[in-house]
């Protein structure tokens, strides 16, 4: 009878100590806010990422067996498929699933950290990397209760792939080809976005084989079955290739041909198109433009999201270095202990792609650095295992192993505690939706900026135009004119845009329009419109055109929070699209944080309200106000106000919203703007619309045209 080993003893136990010790400190959050009910709906917690709310949507859906076409709903994705799975076997509510997952599963990646120590024959060195990377900054903050998303498992699966990897270069066995082809199938099937670090592992294996170890004709047997799992087609069709490319290996009399084999391999990667996706990321993150161009039709400009995602902008050294290890000292301390390691232990250099991964945050932005987070946490816990290496008596060893580690889990757990993250909604928001649910149709749009696509399609299960994954220029700019201009020009453009949407979700033979085109809603309809400058197009919103048939009713979602972003959302329309020229920036300033003195109220960064006159300073030149206005609720939460016209010339206009105690000062369009008129003042033209929910947190229209 076999007897587990006491080296698997401990390695499981590490595995054991590290998983709970991630767990506890990730239920840290759940103490603090144990008695928030603005953060729960329904009694359970609600999650604190937005695209948490699209995966949701697609569990939701896949649960109910409701699905229509063209509400864009992932029921077919890895991370609504599982959760689903979740819901159907565990005794937990769906909320409570979606709100823990991300604990438990993140959790994993402790075991191949570990398992990767174990191959090296340190195991302490693994605990305490495991204990380390699993509460590091980085991938706290991706990982935490509440954040569902896939990054819950976009290091747990590369971690295993390199683990599989550094076991099949050591030991050659035939085991390690189909675990490493599994893993890659598997990580591409929970994230497609997975061939760059794929690629990054291939080409590293192939320059370690060229090199160091060019007649073992294993090695090219692992390049094979890596590209054969790495092909651009489904997983369905991957995997019977990959066991194909398993037996094959497994012949004795296949081994002449294994060459040929990876050849075949290489051509068939090119062939589907496996390079395409590779370069897509580089040019979204790497190579940004302010500005896009479309390259056929009019040649129209769009403004690039990517300019206003914090995640995908550059960040600097401290921060960088925080997130990756939880701070300075520790991530110098990690990156030469990291390169000791790799000196006495040359097979850890396959850990360098997700090293280089992480150090694209420097350009790509702070959301890459996870990637670098497990294998640098290798670096200072193979120091700290070193030094206590060499103490006299065993004692201090492990003495010194445990204080050189809370020494370095410390700035990473307070960090966990000052780390207050709120729920992506509050319960009164919710409440609105909730409500909105049993008024409107599923095959009903609701628009809103696309930060609040995917929550919106969760909690009033209706259709949306942007969301967190449709939110390019394109899209993007008949949103954000419907938001920031006058009531009149908005509605129109908000009929048409959902009109041509849906017209466009047709087959191309269906639609007997000649002018169809494939480029943008915008261009298409400048197009039928019988204009070829989109000015002209949008300037004819203002007249008497003839509007297309209404098939579905349309709601406008304008929550109070949008005031904080409404600058960015002005900057997609701020644009000519016919030659890419930026218009003068809107005032628009917001200020919470005021003092008030005998003559004039302080808004803060040189602007000041001047009661007496009642002009406003900003910096050194004083202008005149057009209109104070001041807002308030009344006992039964229904908004008020009162208008002062002080200068009908001028052209700046200041309201004071008393119960959210801040001042907008803001110019005559923004003071028009769709936005402004409705969620702030509740000034609706009652011809184009009619107010369906309200409250404070958030205000809900319908669309009559």
């Amino acid at each position: 009878m076999n007897t587990i080993s006491k080296e698997t003893k401990l390695t499981l136990a590490y595995i054991l100590i590290a998983f709970l010790f991630s767990v506890a400190v990730r239920m840290i959050w759940v103490y603090q806010f144990g008695e928030m009910e603005a953060f729960k709906f329904n009694g359970q917690f609600m999650i604190s990422t937005n695209d948490g709310y699209y995966f949701a949507e697609g569990a939701r859906d896949i649960l109910s067996g409701i699905h229509q076409p063209n509400d864009l709903s992932p029921i077919n994705g890895a991370t609504s498929q599982l959760t689903a799975f979740f819901a159907k076997v565990l005794p937990f509510s769906f909320e409570a699933i979606i709100f823990y997952m991300p604990v438990f599963l993140s959790s994993l990646v402790v075991i191949p950290i570990i398992l990767i120590a174990r191959s090296i024959e340190n195991l302490e060195m693994g605990l305490i990397a495991a204990l380390l990377a699993s509460i590091a900054h980085s991938y706290y903050n991706r990982t935490m209760v509440g954040y569902y998303d896939t990054d819950m498992l976009n290091i747990v699966l590369p971690m295993f792939l390199l683990w599989s990897i550094i076991l099949a270069i050591k030991t050659n066995e035939k085991k390690y080809l189909l675990i490493t082809a599994l893993d890659i199938l598997v990580y591409r099937w929970w994230y497609p976005q997975s061939y760059s670090l794929e690629f990054s592992f291939f080409g590293l294996i192939l320059l370690y084989a060229l090199i160091y170890d060019r007649k073992n004709l294993y090695n090219y047997k692992l390049l094979a079955i890596m590209m054969f799992a790495m092909l651009n087609v489904d997983g369905f069709i991957r995997f019977p290739i990959v066991l194909v490319a398993m037996y094959l290996f497994s012949q004795e009399k296949v081994q002449k041909y294994t060459y040929h084999l990876l050849a075949l391999s290489v051509i068939a990667f090119f062939a589907t198109g496996g390079f395409g996706p590779i370069w897509d990321l580089l040019k979204l993150y790497i190579f940004k433009d302010a500005v896009s161009m479309a390259n056929e039709g009019l040649g129209l400009h769009f403004f690039s999201v990517m300019q206003t995602v914090r995640e995908a902008g550059e960040i600097p050294f401290d921060v960088f270095a925080e997130r990756i290890s939880g701070h300075v000292g520790t991530f110098i301390l990690a990156v030469g202990g990291f390169a000791y390691l790799a000196y006495r232990h040359k097979i850890m250099l396959f850990g360098l792609p997700l090293i280089g991964l992480g150090f694209l945050a420097s350009v790509g932005g702070l959301r890459f650095t996870i990637y670098a987070v497990p294998v640098l946490a290798f670096g200072v816990a193979f120091l700290i295992t070193e030094f206590a290496r060499n103490m006299p008596t065993l004692r201090l060893k492990y003495l010194s192993m445990v204080a050189f580690t809370l020494i370095i889990l410390y700035p990473n757990i307070e960090h966990v505690r000052e780390y207050k993250v709120p729920t992506v909604f509050n319960a009164d928001e919710v409440k609105i939706l909730d409500t909105l649910k049993s008024k409107v149709s599923r095959e009903d749009y609701i628009l809103a900026w696309w930060d609040y696509g995917f929550p919106l399609r969760y909690y009033a299960d209706v259709k949306t135009l942007i969301d967190g994954g449709k939110h390019s220029g394109d899209v993007n700019f008949p949103v954000s004119f419907m938001l920031t201009h006058p009531q009149d020009v908005a509605a129109k453009l908000a009929r048409l845009d959902v009109e041509y949407t849906e017209k466009n979700f047709k087959p191309l033979e269906d639609i007997k329009d000649s002018n169809k085109t494939l480029f943008s809603n915008i261009e298409q309809m400048t197009k039928e419109y019988g204009l070829n400058d989109t000015n002209d197009f949008l300037a004819s919103l203002a007249t008497n055109i003839h509007m297309p048939e209404k098939t579905r009713d349309i709601y406008f979602y304008l929550p109070f929070r949008m005031l904080d972003i409404y600058p960015t959302v002005t900057a997609f329309s701020s644009l000519n699209l016919m030659n890419g020229a930026k218009e003068p920036a809107q005032l628009f300033y917001v200020s919470r944080r005021f003092s008030e003195t005998p003559t004039t109220i302080e808004l803060g960064n040189g602007v000041s309200f001047n009661k007496e006159n009642l002009s406003v300073k900003i910096g050194k030149q004083s202008v005149p106000l057009k209109r104070f206005v001041r807002t308030f609720y009344d006992a039964n939460m229904e908004l008020q106000k009162s208008v002062q016209i002080l200068d009908s010339s001028a052209q700046i206009n200041m309201v004071y919203m008393s119960n959210y105690n801040l001042f907008l000062l803001l110019d005559e369009k923004s003071y028009n703007s769709l936005y402004i008129q409705l969620m702030v003042l509740e000034e609706y033209d009652a011809s184009l619309f009619e107010k369906v929910v309200t409250n404070p947190h958030a205000k809900v229209y319908k669309l009559k045209i």
